[in-house]
């Protein structure tokens, strides 16, 4: 494989899209060498962040679509997820004493999930206006 390499993939914003995004990561990541549990944490953090795309940036108008973009870097992987949207605000980290004492309503895991199973993280405006969650995951790790 290239020491760069790009693939730029657009869903539309409605449920099991992620799976497209999903399934091509996961492509990408094997063609690079990741062991099948990391590929297996890559998969579950871009769903995570295309459903969070469709839903709270999108608001799940089939019409917006969610462009995901892959980069290979050396021994790194990239992943950009946009959305069309007009912005979520501060991203907050759940509290997961309060989720499991059921004193906070069960959902935000999403963001609790893409910050533990990659290796950076980053949330944002993207520039050509939406939203912008940038994760990159290490094969060296």
């Amino acid at each position: 494989m290239d020491s760069q390499r790009r693939v730029e993939i657009h869903i539309p914003s409605i449920a099991g899209g992620e799976k497209v995004a999903m399934e091509r990561a996961a492509e990408v990541a094997r063609e690079m060498g990741f062991p099948d549990d990391r590929v297996e944490d890559l998969k579950t953090a871009v769903a995570e962040a295309c459903i969070n795309a469709m839903e709270h940036g999108n608001r799940m108008d089939a019409s917006n679509k969610v462009g995901v973009t892959l980069t290979v870097k050396g021994g790194d992987l990239q992943v950009d997820v946009r959305d069309q949207g007009k912005g979520i605000g501060e991203v907050a980290t759940p509290d997961i004493d309060e989720k499991m004492a059921g004193k906070e309503k069960p959902r935000g895991w999403g963001i609790f999930l893409i910050k533990n199973l990659m290796d950076e993280v980053q949330f944002g405006s993207a520039p050509e206006g939406g939203n912008l969650v940038r994760m990159i995951i290490h094969l060296d790790r």
